[in-house]
């Protein structure tokens, strides 16, 4: 209760409910002059229907998941006018345009920063084809290449992420980045903001970067004002502003930590205390991280920069954070290790390829951990047909949800997947926020993409790979762990789901891809 009337204060008494009542004139706005086009220029009017079935013919024609395609059919075809100047609104991303070019820019300007070398190509040829196959994809595409040597710690839970980062950050001789896409006040940012005070006063240069939507509720606008009055380096990844612009769909989803070029934390980890259990919000929250140490936190340290200088002017001395890189203890092979960053300023889907790689080369088994589960025909059919082909396919779900309808679209999938012999837990103790795959005691990725249209089409999102690498073992503990903890859907729990619950899911997923 605490917690919503502070939300409530912050939305009535901030700046939150300026961009909202901005936001709803210019939606007014449009409809007035929508209504008028029709009453006073009916031959305008009359050649929209025409308008409206050309695009059809467009999307029916266009490379895109059959999903989206009915997604704007159907309100295309309810109401052609209004249907059509919505679609060319969004899917033109007029305001995408300039952050796409931007974004493009910073990534060719690190061209050639980002390769294996000549050992672990040699090491890569005597791997099984398949798997290189993958790693020629992920370099040679979409310019993410493997590592030989580097280890990695996985954390089963936010708090062990939370004390060993702590740690980390102490150690930091030269420069700490920050990248998440929620950051709040509380224990947990509170801690880590003492420590890079610390640093900073050491000569340790420090940046932090947030995503613009915790200016909405979590955290005051010119907060990043706040932080460079330490000396901190800080700025928010798209602000919302409170117009009606596509680019506000584009959120920076990643949650990167590197430190003097050495060590990186990624996965679902954000800096709030729900996230370390320090507050409860939807039961216990079950969340994973990672810690790379070694070759492969450089392409983490290029990554953060190329969306660093998304909005800088100039170039950036990448070179300066990329060199002169010493390790107290000797690195050594374990396995691979393959950063990785999704986009949605390019036509590829790197995240939900990686998911799909590890589904069809599965020989025995596949285990997730998703908070949410909401995915396109093709995808579903991947799983469908691995686990018809005997592959264990099993999923875990959370059971107390922290967006409800997107918890009722989850739920539909149910017969589908049982259907199918993919088996379907839910997290009984509370929220599970992990984003985990891992395969046949192999390969296995951790990250910050989720099983969703946002993550795989329209968030900035990154992951690491790994491929015989001593932590699959852990992580696969972790998930027959949490299984410990979880209880098995079959199709009498399904009926027992509320009909309305089954009929808003219903209804949703129709509208799903646009969400």
């Amino acid at each position: 209760m605490k917690r919503f009337l502070d939300c409530l204060f912050k939305i009535i008494f901030g700046r939150t409910l300026i961009i909202i009542l901005m936001v709803l004139l210019q939606i007014l706005a449009l409809l007035g002059s929508f209504f008028e086009l029709r009453t006073y220029y009916p031959y305008i009017w009359e050649s929209m229907y025409v308008l409206g079935a050309l695009l059809i013919i467009f999307i029916i024609n266009r490379d895109e998941p059959a999903e989206f395609k009915l997604s704007w059919i159907i309100p295309i075809c309810l109401f052609p006018v209004l249907g059509a100047l919505i679609y060319v609104f969004v899917m033109g991303n007029f305001g995408g345009i300039g952050l796409k070019a931007k974004l493009g820019r910073r990534i060719k300007e690190t061209e050639g920063m980002l390769f294996s070398d000549d050992m672990t190509n040699e090491a890569i040829g005597g791997c099984p084809e398949a798997f290189q196959g993958f790693a020629f994809y992920m370099e040679n595409n979409a310019g993410f290449p493997a590592y030989h040597s580097t280890s990695a710690v996985y954390y089963p839970l936010g708090e062990d992420k939370f004390a060993d980062l702590c740690l980390e950050l102490k150690k930091a001789q030269k420069y700490i980045f920050l990248e998440y896409f929620i950051i709040e006040r509380g224990k947990m940012w509170n801690t880590v903001l003492d420590i890079l005070k610390e640093k900073v006063k050491e000569g340790v240069e420090v940046r932090v970067m947030y995503d613009g939507m915790c200016s909405i509720m979590l955290l005051p606008y010119q907060y990043p004002r706040e932080l460079r009055q330490y000396g901190i380096k800080a700025k928010m990844f798209a602000p919302i502003v409170p117009f009606l612009s596509t680019t506000q769909n584009n959120r920076d989803h990643r949650k990167i930590v590197v430190i003097d070029g050495k060590v990186a934390f990624t996965g679902g980890v954000n800096l709030a205390d729900e996230y370390i259990n320090e507050v409860e919000r939807f039961g216990h929250w079950k969340d994973v991280s990672v810690k790379i140490t070694g070759d492969a936190v450089r392409s983490f340290t290029v990554m953060y920069l190329q969306m660093w200088n998304v909005s800088e002017k100039g170039e950036e001395n990448y070179k300066k954070y990329l060199k002169n890189i010493v390790f107290e203890t000797p690195l050594y092979h374990d396995g691979y290790v393959i950063p990785y960053g999704e986009t949605p300023t390019r036509s590829a889907e790197v995240g939900k390829t990686v998911y799909e790689s590890m589904i069809d080369g599965a020989a025995r088994y596949v285990h997730i951990m998703t908070p949410y589960f909401i995915v396109d025909r093709e995808f579903l059919d991947t799983m469908r047909y691995a686990a018809r082909r005997g592959v264990e396919v099993s999923m875990i779900l959370p059971y107390i949800p922290d967006k409800k309808v997107v918890y009722y679209i989850a739920r539909t999938f149910y017969p589908e997947l049982l259907g199918a012999g993919i088996r379907v837990y839910e997290y009984m103790p509370g929220f599970v926020h992990a984003k985990v795959f891992v395969s046949d005691d192999m390969c296995a990725t951790v990250g910050t993409i989720n099983l969703d249209y946002r993550s795989f089409y329209h968030h900035f999102e990154c992951g690491v790979y790994f491929y015989d690498n001593s932590v699959i073992a852990k992580i696969e503990k972790d998930f027959q762990d949490t299984l410990l903890k979880c209880r098995e859907v079959d199709f009498d729990y399904y009926k027992k789901i509320p009909l309305y619950q089954k009929a808003v899911g219903r209804v949703s997923r129709l509208l799903a891809p646009l969400l």
